[in-house]
């Protein structure tokens, strides 16, 4: 048994599988079969119009993935919103708020907590400054933040690539190092949908996966330094040789610890979580010698009962040509009247 906290043996065990078509995924194959069938009816169902998308009155991008696990959609999102900010546009951002414990159409303020709106809805709101709503259905969350913030004029939904109950003007597909995995649906790969499938623009970390929408190449590295809970920045050269504790509740845990190694930090202990956890009943290390190091997302949750705690941003390079070909579609759907 896995300990508390802990990912299980069998979901790693899983995640590993999802790389190639080996023993444990050809015996999920069958599943996959009865999960694609389920996946194309549903999306004839709003083909055909028996289930309906509802359009906003603002475009909408949403940036997503069509693989289980973390993709790192979140980055991408805040760093579309910031280049819409940049450009003049007023975005406002919109999410399901995966992991809250409310489940009501809710704004997401600086004050917000993480177990109310979700950690990165708030993560978004505090680092963007942009408008953020969160509902179980998004188009929902989109028209409460229309009429909060009656100047936003494009919108982005952080994740909700497979939710097509929101009509949307542009799909951003981000895929990490891992790829397309096996190329396999769910569970006997990490794909939500088939794949290859009609997307606007790619965004990757490993080999591109194919398609035939424009692709980039993104990669992932993190600052140069550490972020308190006043906002206060550290460089991270300085706590080379300090004894710290490193913590990750994402998806991928252990390319927070590999990014800190690559920084020159040296953890004593490390501690990998499931994604999303909430940290209520989470212990502290005994040793009060340690530094809690922890990622954006972890912080939000962290801080009210640790502000001790140090989180490191990751830093997104996204190449210039894929904000160029953002913009140009943006600039075609305005001539074409939205």
């Amino acid at each position: 048994m896995a300990a508390p906290g802990r990912p299980s043996p069998l979901a790693e065990r899983l995640r590993g599988a999802w790389q190639h078509r080996g023993a444990l995924a050809l015996a999920l194959w069958p599943l996959s079969l009865l999960y694609g069938v389920l996946t194309a009816l549903r999306r004839a169902l709003y083909r055909t119009g028996l289930l309906r998308s509802e359009r906003l009155p603002v475009p909408v991008i949403v940036v997503g993935n069509v693989i289980a696990g973390g993709a790192g959609k979140t980055p991408v999102t805040l760093a579309v919103v910031r280049h819409l900010q940049a450009r003049g546009w007023r975005p406002g951002v919109i999410s399901r708020g995966y992991g809250r414990a409310t489940s009501d159409c809710h704004e997401v303020l600086p004050a917000s907590s993480a177990a109310e709106v979700g950690d990165e809805p708030l993560l978004i709101a505090r680092a963007s400054g942009a408008p953020v709503f969160v509902a179980r259905r998004r188009a929902q969350a989109g028209r409460a933040l229309l009429a909060a913030h009656p100047a936003t004029n494009i919108l982005v939904c952080d994740d909700g690539l497979q939710h097509l109950a929101l009509a949307r003007d542009l799909e951003v597909c981000v895929f990490n190092d891992e790829g397309a995995g096996n190329g396999w649906l769910l569970p006997a790969g990490p794909l939500r949908e088939p794949w290859p499938r009609a997307v606007d623009l790619v965004l990757h970390a490993g080999s591109p996966p194919g398609g035939v929408a424009p692709q980039f190449a993104l990669s992932r590295e993190l600052a140069a330094h550490a972020v308190n809970a006043s906002g206060q920045h550290l460089p991270l050269e300085q706590l080379q040789g300090e004894p710290l504790h490193a913590l990750a509740a994402i998806a991928r845990p252990h390319d927070f610890f590999a990014m800190l190694h690559a920084r020159g930090l040296q953890p004593g202990s490390k501690e990998a979580l499931p994604d999303h956890y909430d940290f209520s009943s989470w212990q502290r290390p005994p040793d009060k010698r340690l530094r809690l190091i922890c990622t954006e997302k972890d912080a939000v949750k962290l801080w009210p009962a640790h502000p001790d705690a140090l989180a490191v941003p990751l830093a997104l390079r996204i190449p210039p040509a894929f904000f160029d070909t953002l913009d140009a579609r943006l600039a075609s759907l305005s001539s074409s009247g939205h």
